[in-house]
């Protein structure tokens, strides 16, 4: 098994969101919408990809703290000291982004989806269709 996987970057997001404290902490709670931009050479995985269809996007989360173990959940300090794999913070060791969106229009390689709290220029790595429970 490889011990140091490679991750390949297919695009990056464009959001009016630039700043990480300033973002919804779940794209349902007020994200604007934004554009994926995938490169060139991906273009090809998007065949078949349509408005109205719900995906996943997985994101690196490049602006994360990656030494994080614990934090107060949706950082309210009210809350007790909790582990990362216990909540959806950004800190933790590998920050990967799932957002779950649904697709408004597809131009090229630009696809504009709905609610979306990750800021400008996070790295997307893979796109994914939602599935319902008679599809898994």
């Amino acid at each position: 098994m490889d011990e140091n996987p490679t991750l390949t970057i297919i695009g990056r997001v464009e959001s009016r969101l630039t700043e990480p404290g300033l973002a919804p902490k779940q794209g349902s709670e007020g994200a604007p919408d934004a554009w994926l931009v995938l490169r060139d050479d991906v273009r090809d995985g998007l065949a078949n990809l349509a408005p109205g269809d719900e995906i996943i996007v997985l994101t690196w989360l490049h602006r994360a703290d990656r030494a994080v173990l614990h934090v107060h959940p949706r950082d309210d300090p009210s809350r007790p000291l909790t582990g990362v794999f216990s909540t959806r913070s950004a800190d933790r060791p590998n920050p990967i982004g799932l957002h779950r969106v649904r697709v408004l229009a597809v131009d090229g390689v630009r696809v504009h989806v709905d609610g979306l709290e990750a800021v400008h220029g996070t790295p997307i790595l893979d796109l994914k269709p939602t599935l319902s429970a008679t599809e898994r």
